[in-house]
């Protein structure tokens, strides 16, 4: 039996029954990552040491007879976004090259009250800023499907360790598709919840009106169970959310179930084989009973623009903390107006300092009005489409991308067709709403991923739908 294949549900089941040790799954998944991260680069950081310290923890409570949780003993990977207490965090950029993360982040402090298991932190396009996983600070993830093609970004380490078997599952983070881009080129399955009902108490900030931490994970079972044990409000994140739980979650009736399928996500653009994969996935939920029901949603089509508003400009705000005095890298100069500038030169890649730049110039005196404050008024009526939808349908399914998984180096030289990936995310981000991408077929033996996208506060509901599939 190879350990590190096992779902969480496999591996809890196998654990509580003692037909291996926590131990003895954790070594299986380090030595997976250990063979295959020099040709996947999911892992930036391995963190043997602390993960057997953790899987002793386990099976020790097993060896007395303790109950355990469902998460207790089980392999995690975490981006490298997320803090964890004493590990390196670089956020993928060389301006955190050396950056020792002081304190846990709450969503962690959880996982170690459940007893999990951290492998490592995982590799992603840096500080966040990026759909393929090509542009993190020091090496690109590769797709395992295809070690040409990218595995999506921004949580590229993420969704590729899930896929590789170098974990069992993974924290990633979403701005505008970060997790679910990924989770869908490498056939995976992605949870961006709604907004708030995931502390960001300990994430490196990128855009903070729209960052959220989710799970990946090879099922959607295995997602529900993730979710479970990381959400809830926290006293140390002002936007966190409480949420009263339902208690007839568990009856999903597909039969009663209305699918709106929004007309603007199936457009020139999209590759034909996977609207077809897509329509065919969508199509086995019609034969259980459901209704479909074509919709519409007319401002999406200005929701890409906004995005690319919204995010440099939060991102500009957010970053202006990396100068080079407090932490990170930090170059002296004969003044230090030279050394903060050439810290910011040199520890920055490209595409941060893009995005740093775009949002500065959107925020300045005189164009303030005429960008971020008109983008904030499209993302009201983006909003509102989506609660509009909601009155006549209980969730919405659409591709999760246009496209499976292209080559590397495709598209790095046009960041416009980059930022085009993400057509089909940054809705969802800009209304807050929780969405989860899960396989649903090939196309060239490449994974397409099917988006289902509820009201806020549905995050349960969508994972139980996704899981009927």
């Amino acid at each position: 039996m190879e350990l590190n294949k096992l779902t969480i549900k496999q591996a809890h089941k196998g654990l509580k029954n003692k037909d291996f040790s926590a131990i003895e799954l954790t070594e299986s998944v380090l030595n997976k990552v250990k063979s295959q991260n020099n040709s996947i680069h999911a892992y930036l950081t391995i963190t043997e040491e602390l993960a057997l310290s953790q899987a002793k923890i386990t099976d020790k409570k097993i060896a007395n007879k303790e109950e355990i949780g469902s998460l207790a003993g089980i392999p995690l990977a975490v981006k490298d976004l997320i803090l964890v207490e004493g590990i390196k965090t670089t956020a993928g950029s060389k301006i955190l090259e050396n950056y020792i993360a002081p304190y846990d982040a709450t969503i962690i402090k959880k996982l170690k009250k459940s007893d999990a298991v951290v492998i490592g932190k995982t590799n992603l396009d840096e500080f966040g800023m990026g759909a393929s996983g090509e542009n993190s600070g020091y090496i690109p993830t590769k797709n395992p499907h295809d070690l040409e093609r990218v595995p999506g970004g921004s949580s590229s380490g993420s969704a590729a360790a899930v896929a590789d078997n170098q974990c069992i599952y993974s924290l990633g983070t979403d701005t505008g598709g970060s997790i679910r881009l990924p989770a869908s080129f490498c056939g995976v399955v992605g949870l961006k919840p709604t907004y708030g009902r995931v502390s960001r108490y300990g994430l490196i900030a990128f855009a903070s009106s729209l960052d959220t931490i989710g799970p990946i994970a090879k099922t959607a079972e295995d997602i529900e169970i993730i979710f479970d044990a990381i959400k809830g409000k926290d006293e140390f994140d002002s936007t966190s959310l409480a949420r009263k739980e339902e208690n007839n979650i568990n009856k999903i009736d597909i039969k009663e179930l209305k699918i709106g399928v929004p007309k603007e996500y199936f457009v020139e653009g999209i590759n034909p084989q996977v609207e077809k994969t897509v329509r065919n996935a969508i199509s086995n939920y019609e034969k259980a009973g459901a209704k479909i029901v074509e919709v519409n949603l007319p401002h999406t089509e200005y929701a890409l623009a906004c995005y690319y508003i919204i995010m440099p400009a939060e991102a500009s705000s957010n970053l202006a903390r990396y100068d080079g005095i407090k932490y990170g890298l930090s170059i002296e100069d004969n003044s230090l107006l030279e050394g903060y500038l050439k810290t910011r030169r040199q520890g920055f890649g490209s595409e941060v300092r893009r995005r740093i730049m775009l949002g500065t110039y959107v925020l300045s005196a005189g164009y303030y009005d005429a960008y971020y404050l008109k983008a904030q008024k499209v993302r009201t009526l983006i909003k509102k489409d989506f609660d509009k939808v909601f009155e006549k349908v209980d969730v919405l399914m659409t591709p999760t991308s246009p496209t499976t998984a292209f080559k590397l180096g495709e598209k790095t030289n046009n960041p416009v067709s980059m930022y085009l990936t993400d057509i089909y995310t940054v809705s969802v981000s800009l209304a807050g709403l929780p969405a989860i991408s899960i396989p649903c077929g090939e196309v060239d033996s490449l994974p397409v991923g099917l988006q289902i996208i509820g009201r806020q506060f549905d995050d349960e509901k969508i994972i139980k739908i996704a899981q009927k599939l």
